[in-house]
């Protein structure tokens, strides 16, 4: 018998530790931080008081609030794409549908329906599940591209409804649904600040539901399937189901970030309901990083940020410059910026340890 395998020793193996709360999200507390912070040091760098940001006074910090709240939508948005693209490998082109659907069912019951914000929630959770079910109805029968495309017809069907004259009353058609009455509490010119904390509270928790369903038994059978649904299948998974799971935690989210685009917008355009809002999801996570999660949240920051400061600074050269910015992207950061840095950070690490064992 070897010291290994005698009773009462230990193996020879090394013990695989795990990290800490801390270690595993030091840096997404301290973001954390520095957003709940960073309106209170905008007024105060532009000699405003602290009373002056709790009371929505206006200014650079109520400025950058919106400007703030645009990205967390953005993140959540995506986030719930990155979940059915970069975890579950379903490409999607109709995907926008999903947050229009909860933009349009928001403004349509709070405007035209009288309905109290309460119920309206969870009217668009509703909305957001039986969207995902629409779309489980075509997951049994195509996959691959033809599912994607399958998705795209979906979401085009529901374009020129919203676009129809017959539902203008409801939808504004061309011209957007406007005169949305806010919640009071929620009211983005009287109530900017406590917006603004709701949605980053909102953005935080569901990344952190995303962050532990994805390390979870049902995640990581989604993550089989990305990689080869036909070995996740011979093992004895219903693929279908986890597919249909990903897809309505993936409706309910962008449905909730479509609500609050509602409240947050004077006007919910069409624009929402097209392909190229889709686009701007996909375009973002590659961004960020295809399945990270974490590059979801940093994409939509880089994204939207690039997007107003490009166009703020060099008018209409903006588009020609965003272009190369993201062809440039793609080039050095193939796997987005986090998933590049992962990638890389390993590889150092690997060869700190390797130059620190010849010393």
């Amino acid at each position: 018998m070897t010291a290994s395998t005698r009773p009462g020793t230990r193996s020879a193996r090394p013990q695989v530790t795990r990290p800490s709360w801390w270690r595993a999200y030091w840096a997404m507390l301290l973001l954390l931080l520095a957003l709940i912070a960073l309106p209170f040091v905008l007024g105060l760098l532009e000699g405003a008081t602290v009373g002056d940001v709790l009371a929505n006074e206006a200014g650079r910090s109520k400025f950058m609030q919106g400007l703030l709240i645009e990205v967390f939508l953005l993140g959540l948005y995506a986030l719930s794409y990155d979940l059915i693209l970069g975890v579950t490998g379903l490409l999607s082109f109709g995907h926008a549908m999903f947050f229009a659907v909860g933009a349009y069912t928001t403004g349509i019951l709070l405007k035209s329906a009288g309905w109290p914000f309460g119920v309206t929630v969870v009217a668009v959770i509703v909305a957001g599940v039986l969207q995902a079910l629409l779309f489980g109805v075509v997951l049994l029968r195509v996959s691959g591209i033809t599912f994607a495309l399958v998705t795209l017809g979906l979401a085009s069907v529901f374009e020129i409804l919203i676009k129809s004259r017959e539902f203008a009353d409801f939808t504004g058609a061309d011209v957007g649904l406007q005169g949305i009455p806010k919640p009071d509490f929620l009211n983005p010119s009287a109530e900017r600040l406590r917006l603004y904390f709701i949605i980053l509270a909102v953005t935080v928790l569901v990344y952190l539901f995303y962050r532990r369903f994805v390390n979870s038994p049902p995640g990581r059978v989604c993550i089989a399937i990305r990689e080869n649904e036909d070995r996740a299948r011979m093992l004895g998974y219903n693929t279908f189901r986890f597919k249909l799971l990903a897809l309505i935690i993936a409706g309910i989210t962008a449905a909730v970030a479509g609500m609050f685009y509602a409240i947050y917008n004077p006007i919910v355009s069409p624009e929402v309901t097209g392909l190229g809002y889709t686009v701007d999801a996909l375009l973002i996570i590659l961004i960020g990083g295809m399945g990270t999660l974490s590059g979801a949240l940093i994409g939509a920051g880089v994204f939207r940020l690039l997007d107003f400061y490009l166009l703020k600074w060099f008018g209409e050269n903006a588009a020609f410059l965003l272009g190369a910015i993201y062809v440039a992207l793609v080039i050095f950061v193939p796997y987005g910026i986090v998933g590049t840095w992962q990638r890389r950070s390993v590889a150092w690490r690997r060869a700190w340890r390797a130059r620190s064992g010849k010393q």
